[in-house]
């Protein structure tokens, strides 16, 4: 079965809207489409109507790159509208076995604890440490026996008038979102290796007008930051130190947009005036890289302070990943170097996947391929998500001789059976908090299923008596 899914990257300078087809041969790339940003301004919205106008148009496009309608929605918000708190959850498990419900109960209990303003609406609550009775750090206690489950989770959370918005602005661009998602977090998803995340890293997407970090240690995010800089400042910096226009400026930036390159210093630039009345005046590449050296000089140095301050740099050892539009300056890897000291850095692009070979190569859309790849399944073992789901991604098939093969999948995400399956073939008692919420289609359960296979058993196996008359009359 085939999906489209729709991934909306609201950014400050640039509306990125992608469109994946997502099946069991995995996810494919069909269409972009991107809009210069109108009324949001450092990721927060400040005109509805003209932000729902940008989102349009990036979506028409997309949609006409597919050819084709998408099926589910998933957009991003900027770490401008978030704060995030610890919280830890404990609760009783009487059947002495964890399965998904007791996840969910002791990340909810979490969830109950946690203090959290009014004005904040959770957006994503996010389990990294799990302890099951007296023995800690379980990375996933799905299956495992105990009479006591802890959960310690990273909550973020988001405005709630800033979401009311942003909902606000998709509604009038024809857009009912299934999942909210933090940008980093998406980005996270379309650049991170699974080495890395064991590890520890932290990835930081340098977007437009704004930078976002999160440190990912183990299973989850464990910390998530927000800089309002990133390269439209360094547009304004070029367009005030040569005074020419911004789109001008713009086109500097892009062309001759080199740090590390001395070979070229002395060579001149033409650039026209702000004003009809002036004259067109010739400026050195050495200036022109001075000033976009000083901007991101600036940039990279407060990132690195973030870091140290979020006191996670410890536990990084696979060092800093950048990725977003800004990392598309030559000689920004070296640069960095510098700044994050005794520490990898890597330069990301999403990942390989099929598709339009061009939109995967640039990380300026790491954001919207990661909110495709949320949308397929690509997420974070255990979720409770912008709508109050539960999520988890191993999605097993259930084979069974006397039914055909199920795959469990339900609205709250893919149902992690690993066990079942066993159980199912050994003959052993199935737990009912499994499978009761295992859908086969929209009203019956693998219950339903397994019950009614039961009863045909015993409708079809003659009693004693039928059996004793049956041997009474071949006698005769």
């Amino acid at each position: 079965m085939s999906t489209k899914i729709l991934g909306i990257d609201v950014g400050s300078v640039q509306i990125c809207a992608v469109i994946a087809q997502h099946d069991d041969t995995g996810l494919k790339i069909i269409g972009i489409g991107n809009a210069k940003t109108q009324g949001i301004k450092k990721g927060v919205i400040t005109n509805i109507e003209l932000a729902s106008k940008s989102i349009k148009s990036a979506l028409v496009d997309a949609q006409r790159i597919a050819g084709t309608r998408y099926e589910k929605v998933v957009v991003s918000i900027s770490g401008a509208y978030t704060k995030s708190v610890e919280s830890n959850g404990v609760v009783n498990i009487p059947t002495y076995e964890i399965g998904i419900k007791e996840i969910q109960r002791s990340m909810s209990e979490s969830e109950r604890r946690a203090q959290i303003h009014s004005d904040y609406e959770k957006l994503h609550i996010l389990p990294y440490n799990f302890k099951v009775d007296d023995q800690e750090h379980i990375e996933d206690p799905l299956g495992m026996n105990g009479s006591r489950l802890e959960v310690q989770t990273h909550i973020i959370m988001a405005q709630k008038s800033s979401l009311s918005n942003l909902r606000k602005a998709l509604n009038l661009a024809g857009v009912e979102p299934d999942n909210i998602v933090l940008s980093s977090y998406a980005s996270a998803i379309a650049t991170l290796n699974q080495d890395e995340k064991d590890l520890g890293v932290a990835l930081i997407d340098m977007g437009g007008a704004t930078c976002n970090m999160i440190v990912h240690s183990g299973n989850s995010i464990r910390y998530n930051e927000f800089l309002g800089i990133g390269s439209a400042n360094i547009t304004n910096d070029l367009s005030a130190a040569l005074h020419t226009p911004i789109l001008k400026a713009e086109e500097i930036k892009l062309n001759y947009g080199v740090l590390l390159d001395t070979a070229k210093a002395n060579e001149l630039v033409e650039i026209p005036p702000i004003n009809d009345d002036g004259k067109t005046q010739e400026v050195s590449l050495d200036v022109i890289s001075k000033v976009i050296y000083a901007r991101i000089e600036e940039t990279l140095m407060i990132l690195a302070k973030m870091l140290e301050d979020s006191g996670y740099k410890s536990s990084i050892a696979a060092g800093v990943v950048l990725t977003g539009g800004m990392t598309k300056f030559e000689g920004i890897k070296e640069f960095a170097d510098v700044f994050f000291k005794n520490m990898p850095v890597r330069i990301a692009k999403p990942k390989e996947m099929e598709g339009l070979y061009e939109i995967l190569r640039d990380p300026a859309n790491s954001c919207a391929i990661g909110l495709c790849m949320y949308g397929a399944g690509y997420f974070t073992p255990y979720e409770i998500d912008s709508e109050k789901k539960m999520r988890y991604k191993d999605e097993v098939v259930v084979k069974n001789k006397n039914f055909k093969d199920i795959a469990t999948q339900s609205d709250s995400g893919a149902k992690s059976v690993e066990e079942l399956d066993k159980k199912i073939f050994k003959g052993t008692t199935l737990d009912d908090s499994y499978i009761d919420d295992l859908r086969i289609d929209d009203d019956r359960t693998l219950k339903d299923e397994l019950n009614e296979d039961l009863n045909d058993k015993k409708e079809k196996k003659p009693s004693f008596f039928s059996v004793l008359w049956n041997k009474i009359t071949q006698l005769f």
